[in-house]
């Protein structure tokens, strides 16, 4: 059977349509101080007067259903972290605060030990990400809520009022990749619909690991990485749902022309065996070995190199005028988000 993301019961395409919708109905903005127009981001931003404020939300969608059949907690906070952040620093924002939202389905003699191991990890996300975790909530729905979930949403600054909205991308500025930790916190609904039609063992064996630790490995945090180059770069984009048609949001005048993608990890090229997926599908749902992408002058290639340590970086291409997301090698294209 070929798999899609679409027929695991997410299409993106009709997604975006709905929230275009929700958001077109969005149209209040305050007298004073209201939100600033920043078309394709996630994050929203607003003039707090000597600076900027930013709020974002997001959450670790269906990997947390892995997390619980394998009962590993440990990675899933990170997770929640992450995309929350992740999102952010995009902007130049820095991340400060975070709140979180768990909804239950139940409450049994389990539950305190989850919750535990999911406070846990959200202390070690923060950690990771140098931000403060001061609130949230647990609701325990059962009428609403089949399973777990696990959301939350982050507070950032930029005390200079710089914000990287792409609008800086000029031709000829390179595309750099950073290297991911594995499939992050996106494209699990097909992940696990290809895992049950296949009848794969999460105990089978990968390139050392089992299927099942590969998949619930904790998204990268790209924060104290970026957050000391922002300064350097015209425009960034973190790699999740909509993989590569995320580059998109960031300009409708300029084409990323990417020559030499960076190498994706077994689990992806298993992914896509076991679920005769094509490669364009996989491109645009899962981040292929690539979680952020850093758009910048050639000239300051060396500096950028020199300063991110912790991941693996590759120049993937660069930018030209026109418009969409071109894979050369593949030969594939993306030109609608």
């Amino acid at each position: 059977m070929v798999h899609t993301y679409a027929n695991a019961g997410v299409n993106i395409d009709k997604k975006n349509e709905a929230v275009e919708h929700l958001i077109r109905s969005l149209t209040y903005k305050r007298e004073k101080n209201p939100s600033l127009a920043l078309k394709g981001h996630y994050a929203g931003v607003f003039d707090l007067g000597p600076f900027y404020g930013a709020l974002h939300t997001d959450g670790v969608g269906s990997k947390i259903l892995l997390a619980k059949q394998l009962n590993k907690w440990e990675g899933i906070g990170i997770d929640c972290v992450a995309m929350n952040v992740n999102d952010l620093i995009v902007l130049g924002m820095e991340p400060v605060s975070m709140v979180d939202y768990i909804t239950l389905n139940h409450v049994d003699d389990k539950t305190p030990n989850i919750l535990k191991k999911i406070g846990d990890s959200l202390n070690e996300g923060a950690k990771i990400a140098n931000i403060e975790i001061v609130g949230g909530e647990t609701a325990v729905v059962p009428d609403i809520a089949n399973d777990i979930d696990l959301s939350g949403s982050v507070f950032g600054i930029s005390k200079d009022k710089n914000i990287i909205d792409g609008s800086a991308i000029s031709e000829n500025d390179i595309i750099i990749g950073l290297s991911s930790s594995g499939v992050h916190s996106n494209g699990y609904s097909l992940i696990r619909k290809i895992i049950e039609d296949n009848n794969i063992s999460l105990d089978e064996k990968l390139d050392g690991n089992t299927i099942g630790d590969i998949l619930v490995e904790p998204t990268n945090i790209y924060v104290k990485e970026i957050l000391p180059i922002t300064e350097k770069v015209h425009a960034m984009a973190h790699i999740t749902g909509g993989g590569l048609r995320n580059l998109l949001r960031l300009s409708s005048t300029y084409k990323f022309v990417l020559d030499d993608l960076m190498k994706p990890q077994k689990i992806f090229k298993f992914i896509q065996k076991e679920g005769d997926i094509e490669n364009k599908e996989m491109y645009q749902t899962f981040n292929m070995g690539m979680g952020f992408v850093i758009i910048a002058p050639e000239e300051f290639r060396n500096d950028i190199f020199e300063s991110i340590s912790q991941f693996n970086l590759k120049v993937i291409g660069h930018v030209e005028k026109g418009q969409g997301v071109y894979v050369n090698k593949l030969d594939l294209n993306y030109t609608k988000y």
